[in-house]
């Protein structure tokens, strides 16, 4: 072998000159680590462990052991691929951890397999009879072939395991007849318990379908109170925007009184087109609409008008209770209200008339003016019309009615002393109640006298107003004018026809001799469109007026007590009478429709789109729905049993829209449904 010679000049004896690879420092530790004998690693790991323990119950002479220990393995802490480890795994998130440790599958195998607690909690109880098998096998239709006993050929080996050789060997030596009656008998007991399998299927999918509709019903009641939420946080958002309007005015008129007293305020001389300007800008009409008048800037807000309508009630069940007010102190006599959860003006025989927000469930005002109580009452839109027994028609218009702030006579104004009047009430039940914060001296529009009796009945449409009255005369007025322009008697129009039925030799026009009520109303109900009106009377006579002539155009006989109520639309006229039944005529041809009866006496019908409502003395509104000819109750009587000790008050008064039901009791008290 020849020999090398190294670099300082000796020879190097058996030594390969081939360069050798380097270890890197860092990875020089884990090489060594590596190399060691698990002996060997044990051994120094329960020497460090050891000197650690014993420095901290304090022994003796493990203190040099201890600190040496701890310089170890602060030399290896400062190794740069320990300190790049120990930051890496500071840096690391636990998912990624999870991902570091637990593969791709097996993470999609857990995700897939886990189930949350709510679904764990609605597993449905298994405590079915039959399995899952048996419930497949069931439904599958019976085909001769499989109702018959298998052939030996392919259950052979079966039918000698479980005995079917002997059977077999028995069916043989019976005649043909008893062996046919036996295998249709095996037929029928198969088929019968498979009935029984199915029946059972059934009644677990109906107990399903209640729990879907239960659960149904839970989720349409938490989407109807989100419903209501947003309809309230609506309403008070167009209050908001009410007081910003008003704020809005208010500072209009700040800035148009400035604007006026500007020219006065400045020494130079403007040009003739600035006076012109200025002098068009504080003339202009809309401007002097705008400025209010002194009393009540700055104090006053007109009242809430909806800009939006309110659909609670017609996805509330039917007959479902909104809401309860304890309106007066004495009978409902009149109610009218112009839109659901809007304006509703109530009147009863305390002599009272008030106007309440429906939607609020309060008192806003009260009408004051009649001498005596309001007989019957019309809302539409802002104008309220009232006849009374002093014999006038006052007609009033709310939106000039003002809300003032309910605190004016407690909170003091700056600058202001209290006013006391020196009156206290130690108990704070026998002082009156608070006035209603809406200023209402500005609402009456005008009155109409011309009845020398007691209004009974009234309705206006557009510019014209009909009143009937105890008087026996039927009455038409001009709101622009604000006068009668037109009288028509009723007992004269009865004596016409009664004459013209006389002397007709045809059947149409029969005398119905009958005698009027001397109790009721003389004229019970009217309703007037265009140059029609329809006039119900104490005689049970329904008579069409053509206004432009004075004459009744035609009259609908039919009831046998006097006419309560009625009203008409394009096709029909429905009308209710003390004599207990509700009739509706077809106005094209003036024959009966339809009618029905209660068992008393009908006070008061209206009527939708759907529904015909009518209050007969009971307890109960009496409501028929003409889509599907059903009749039904509504309202606070409804449920309650003859040995009930909770009395409910008689209902005088209803009134609906759209599906929103007001009614009105002997008691004074107002109710509102969802019908």
């Amino acid at each position: 072998m020849a020999s090398s010679v190294a670099r300082d000049g000796s020879p190097s004896r058996g030594r390969s000159t081939s360069p050798r690879p380097r270890i890197p420092d860092e990875n020089l530790e884990s090489s060594l680590m590596d190399g060691l004998p698990d002996s060997r690693q044990l051994q120094a790991f329960g020497r460090k462990v050891t000197a650690t323990a014993g420095s901290l119950i304090g022994a003796e002479g493990v203190a040099q052991t201890y600190q040496t220990a701890l310089g170890e393995l602060h030399r290896e802490l400062r190794r740069p691929m320990i300190q790049r480890s120990v930051f890496s795994f500071a840096q690391t998130s636990p998912r990624e951890i999870v991902r570091s440790r637990i593969s791709v599958p097996e993470i999609q195998q857990r995700a897939l397999a886990f189930v949350p607690d709510d679904l764990l909690s609605n597993i449905p109880e298994d405590n079915n009879e039959y399995s899952l098998f048996q419930g497949f096998q069931a439904t599958i239709p019976d085909e001769p072939s499989t109702i018959k006993k298998p052939g030996k050929k392919h259950n052979a080996r079966g039918q000698r395991l479980i005995g079917g050789d002997l059977e077999d060997e028995q069916d043989s030596k019976l005649p043909p007849s008893m062996q046919r009656l036996k295998n249709q008998k095996n037929s029928m007991s198969h088929q019968l318990e498979m009935m029984g399998v199915r029946k059972r299927m059934c009644v677990a999918e109906i107990h399903e379908i209640d729990n879907k509709i239960s659960n149904l019903n839970t989720m349409r009641k938490m989407v109807l109170d989100r419903l209501g939420g947003l309809e309230m946080e609506e309403s008070e958002l167009e209050q908001d925007l009410l007081g910003v309007d008003n704020d809005i005015e208010d500072l209009q008129e700040e800035l148009d009184d400035a604007a006026a007293l500007a020219p006065k305020e400045d020494s130079s001389r403007p040009t003739t087109a600035e006076s012109e300007a200025v002098s068009e800008t504080f003339m202009s009409e809309s401007i002097y609409q705008k400025m209010g008048s002194p009393k009540t800037k700055g104090r006053a807000r007109k009242p809430v008008r909806r800009q939006s309508m309110r659909v609670l009630h017609e996805h509330l069940e039917s007959g479902s209770k909104i809401k309860e007010l304890p309106a007066h102190a004495d009978i409902i006599t009149a109610m009218d209200f112009d839109a659901p959860w809007g304006t509703l003006v109530t009147a009863s025989l305390d002599d009272t008339v008030r106007v309440w927000d429906l939607d609020a469930g309060r008192c806003i005002g009260m009408l004051e003016g009649h001498l005596s109580s309001v007989r019957c009452l019309q809302v539409e839109d802002s104008i309220v019309a009232t006849g009374s027994m002093d014999a006038t028609i006052r007609l009033w218009d709310l939106s000039r009615a003002e809300y003032a702030p309910q605190d004016n006579r407690v909170n003091k104004r700056d600058g202001e002393e209290e006013e006391e009047d020196g009156l206290a009430f130690e108990n704070s039940a026998d002082a009156p109640p608070a006035p209603p914060p809406t200023i209402m001296q500005d609402v009456p529009l005008f009155t109409l006298e011309s009845h020398v009796d007691e209004i009974t009945a009234l309705h206006f449409k557009g510019d014209t107003l009909v009143s009937g009255s105890a008087d026996k005369t039927l009455r038409q007025w001009d709101l622009v004018k604000g006068r009668c322009v037109q009288t028509l008697d009723v007992l004269w129009a009865a004596a016409q026809a009664q004459a013209t039925a006389t002397t007709q030799t045809s059947s149409e026009w029969r005398p119905t001799g009958r005698v009027m009520d001397a109790s009721a109303d003389f004229v019970g109900a009217i309703q007037v469109f265009d140059a029609a009106l329809a006039c119900g009377t104490a005689d049970g006579m329904v008579r069409l007026w053509d206004l432009r002539s004075g004459q009744v155009h035609r009259s609908l006989v039919g009831h046998t007590g006097p006419v309560t109520a009625l009203q008409f639309d394009d096709v029909h006229l429905v009308t209710g009478s003390a004599d207990r039944s509700i009739r509706i005529w077809d106005l094209r041809t003036g024959s009966i429709h339809d009618a029905y009866a209660y068992d008393h006496p009908v006070t008061s019908m209206m009527f939708d789109a759907r529904r015909i409502v009518s209050a007969a003395g009971e307890s109960v509104v009496k409501v028929y729905d003409k889509t599907d000819g059903r009749h039904w109750s509504c309202g606070p009587g409804v449920g309650a049993d003859e040995d009930d000790n909770t009395s409910h008050s008689m209902i005088e008064r209803v009134r609906i829209k759209d599906g929103y039901l007001v009614e009105g009791r002997k008691d004074g008290t107002v109710g509102v449904w969802s019908c």
